[in-house]
């Protein structure tokens, strides 16, 4: 890039930052903010803090209007049957046609669009594209999620965490377990899958708490560009990191993305993309789920007794985990043709909000939804992973990761209690927690 190329794009870095933010929160905030004070329940759930604490009421009460209904921004569905029904049709994508937008919103995109501050959830992230390039990425990254590939984490996930527990036990007093254990878990080992230098790893996490919150609409500005400033260190990081193992390749997943041949090779804004959602899904829904665990069988302790004397039911555990208090609860998805779901007719365009924390508990797949319970039969019917094709790649690793991790916890800590209000994230589409104390004796 010439000298004075690169001088005028920082000099209109401001300017694109606003009308980013204006475009993919602003304008959100605005209709979101005008339903809620209209009693939209989507608008409250998105804009109201003590909703987002805890949406399960506000669920039931959507639940109570039927399984499709009208919302602030199109259509919502708390029901399992809907929400299952949509997520594997080939009628509902994640994508949107830009074309079709007014021509401000084509020109803001447009002017605001850097590679630079593009997060997890813009294209061309898999998370937000539909086929062909969803096929085509997710071929790349899933042989490495294989239950063969998989299985072979194992050892590296019990060494990590019996690691990490050595370590708690020269603690003493009150420690706030995300921090120590629910977080490092996770992220030390799709670091590994990654090849991250160690010394980098806590700057993921931080990072990764930062950029975290785009995936929620209608981000405060300063939010926002505290997320953008994590989104452009994660980038640098990425170029250097792909430069690095470009030079000097390894065994990892990213040595293979950035060596494949011609013909399959990533674009550079799809390298990062990819790499960059790896890294972040890598820990945040274990990072969640193992906190949500904690505070779920401290307030049963006889389950956890139970799971301490019979280790072989935390596999249906982390099921009824994930079912009960889901590490994400939202998700999204537009018609691409006329479709008719739940006797009702949705026209192309038209976006559904799926709920799968209220899916997850609907009397009509899961009796008696509310209590928690780790030997429930079919908790995994659960639609925490998603479904259909963009059902989580990296499901069987977390599920191992949340197996192990809690595992290992309850047999190094068999008296830990949460000691103290745990904090719950700021966020709503992601649902874990921020701050969790508990006492380990």
């Amino acid at each position: 890039m010439p000298a004075s190329t690169g001088v005028a794009t920082r000099a209109l870095r401001p300017a694109r930052t606003v009308v980013r933010w204006a475009v993919r929160h602003g304008l959100p905030a605005v209709y979101l903010d005008r339903g809620a004070r209209h009693g939209d329940p989507v608008g409250r759930l998105l804009r109201d803090g003590a909703v987002r604490d805890e949406p399960y009421p506000l669920y039931e009460e959507l639940r109570a209007r039927g399984p499709l209904s009208p919302g602030s921004i199109g259509l919502v569905t708390p029901s399992h049957a809907v929400a299952s029904e949509i997520l594997r049709s080939d009628r509902f994508g994640v994508g949107w046609d830009r074309s079709q937008a007014p021509r401000p919103i084509r020109w803001a995109l447009a002017f605001g669009d850097e590679l630079d501050a593009t997060g997890v959830a813009e294209p061309p992230s898999m998370l937000v594209v539909d086929p062909p390039d969803h096929t085509r990425f997710r071929r790349l990254v899933s042989r490495a999620f294989t239950p063969r590939a998989v299985a072979a984490f194992e050892p590296v996930v019990q060494r990590t965490a019996d690691s990490l527990l050595d370590a708690l036990e020269l603690r003493s007093g009150v420690v706030d377990l995300v921090e120590t254990y629910a977080a490092q878990l996770p992220v030390l080992v799709i670091a590994d899958l990654l090849a991250v230098p160690a010394e980098r790893r806590a700057d993921f996490l931080r990072w990764g708490a930062a950029a975290a919150a785009t995936l929620d609409p209608g981000l405060p500005f300063r939010r926002y560009v505290a997320a953008e400033r994590a989104l452009r260190a994660m980038h640098a990081f990425l170029r250097e990191h792909m430069a690095r193992l470009r030079r000097d390749p390894g065994e990892d997943l990213v040595s293979r993305l950035v060596s494949l041949p011609e013909d399959e090779a990533l674009t550079e804004r799809e390298l990062h993309a990819t790499v960059m959602l790896l890294l972040g899904a890598g820990f945040e829904t274990t990072m969640n789920l193992l906190g949500n665990g904690v505070v779920l069988l401290d307030g049963h302790r006889e389950q956890w007794e139970a799971l301490r004397a019979a280790p072989s039911g935390w596999d249906g555990a982390v099921e009824e985990i994930l079912r009960h208090d889901s590490p994400v609860q939202i998700t999204g998805r537009t018609a691409t043709g006329t479709v008719s779901v739940a006797g009702r007719q949705v026209s192309p365009g038209t976006r559904v909000t799926v709920l799968l924390g209220a899916a997850n508990r609907d009397p009509d797949v899961f009796d008696e939804p509310t209590r928690f319970d780790v030997g429930r039969p079919n908790a995994r019917d659960h639609l925490a992973f998603s479904a259909g094709i963009h059902y989580c790649v990296g499901a069987g690793l977390a599920r191992l990761e949340g197996v192990i991790g809690l595992r290992a916890l309850s047999e190094r800590f068999p008296a830990l209690r949460v000691s103290g209000r745990p904090v719950r994230r700021d966020l709503q589409t992601l649902r874990g927690f921020e701050h969790l104390p508990v006492q380990l004796r």
